[in-house]
């Protein structure tokens, strides 16, 4: 085996594994500017999103730049047996909901109904309790929160963590399928316009709907609507991801509609808002999104159906203009010449 062969070998093992851990360190430390609790709970956890595509398009190769940039990231915020603990819940977490999800076979596109349900209900809902439980209970077993504060605690971890696969692996997800420079260059310029009106129509709308009282985020749900109508997934994750962002750092200022909470009245309200965005986002745009693809098969049933049948009509053309050539008949003789 050649020198460049092994090189290459050994990049397609490790790449993606590093990769995954710098990505995951460095969405770690924006996710920590917004924490809640004990410096290190935060209502949106990016890693998590990060964490699980990166295993659905690399595999179980990228476990181990996930569990050592998650043990740095704990490390520098908390005790060391604490942070050893909340790295494996960090790396558990996502291992068992990619391994769910390919237990009912979910596809990266996200573009059929059972996805999207398996992303929220598997991935974000079941498999971030794993690590939101680990999390809390070594914050509690080595002092750092009282056994009081758990509840508060646990729920905080798991909508931040949650929060992580419902709007950022979406969003990564979306940004695979334009990828390239070509896809891009093919979108028109209107359709560019009416992309970002909708990003900063989003913003504005949820700002000002976490801000005021009555209380009217309702007015997001047109948004999310729109985008997910318009422009499938690569619309409604962008959306989803904003009106989730805005949100927390909402409930983290303590503005109006959630100023007179406490911390687990807010996170309970917190994570139904955004899994409900989430969940309105990411169905409808699956349901558009196999109602074009059913459009599709139609549409190139009727152009199959249409070459067939002009097949048929040149064929019965020709034999009308060309009869058929009939073979000669020989009778056979009576006898001798007399």
């Amino acid at each position: 085996m050649t020198d460049g062969s092994v090189l290459k070998r050994y990049v397609t093992t490790f790449a993606p594994a590093f990769v995954a851990g710098v990505a995951y360190y460095a969405a770690a430390r924006i996710g920590l500017l917004q924490e809640l609790v004990n410096g290190q709970v935060t209502p949106l956890w990016p890693p998590t999103g990060i964490a699980l595509v990166g295993l659905l398009l690399f595999g179980l190769r990228t476990w181990p730049g996930i569990a050592v940039a998650a043990l740095v990231v704990n490390m520098s915020v908390g005790p060391i047996a604490a942070a050893v603990a909340i790295s494996v819940g960090n790396t558990l977490a996502p291992v068992g909901a990619y391994f769910l999800l390919r237990r009912v076979g979910f596809r990266v596109e996200l573009d059929r109904r059972r996805d999207a349900l398996a992303l929220i209900f598997l991935a974000a809902m079941a498999g971030m309790a794993v690590s939101a439980t680990i999390g809390a209970g070594a914050l509690v077993l080595t002092g750092v929160v009282s056994p009081a504060d758990f509840a508060a605690t646990w729920s905080v971890w798991w909508t931040g963590d949650a929060m992580g696969v419902l709007v950022v692996a979406p969003f990564l997800l979306a940004l695979r399928a334009v990828r390239t420079m070509r896809a891009l260059r093919e979108i028109r310029l209107w359709r560019w316009i009416e992309f970002l009106a909708l990003l900063a129509g989003t913003f504005v709308v949820t700002a000002v709907a976490t801000r005021t009282t009555p209380n009217v985020v309702f007015l997001v749900s047109p948004f999310l609507i729109w985008a997910a109508l318009r422009f499938q997934l690569a619309g409604a994750a962008p959306c989803a991801l904003v009106v989730s962002v805005v949100t927390i750092q909402a409930v983290a200022s303590g503005s109006v509609p959630f100023a007179d909470t406490d911390l687990l009245t807010s996170m309970v309200i917190l994570q139904a808002f955004n899994a409900s965005a989430a969940l309105t986002a990411l169905i409808l745009a699956t349901i558009i999104a196999e109602r074009n693809q059913a459009y599709a098969q139609v549409e190139l049933a009727c152009v199959r159906l249409a070459e067939v049948v002009s097949q048929l009509d040149r064929g019965r053309l020709v034999t009308a203009l060309i009869p058929p050539v009939s073979s000669p008949t020989y009778e056979p003789s009576s006898g001798a010449d007399e």
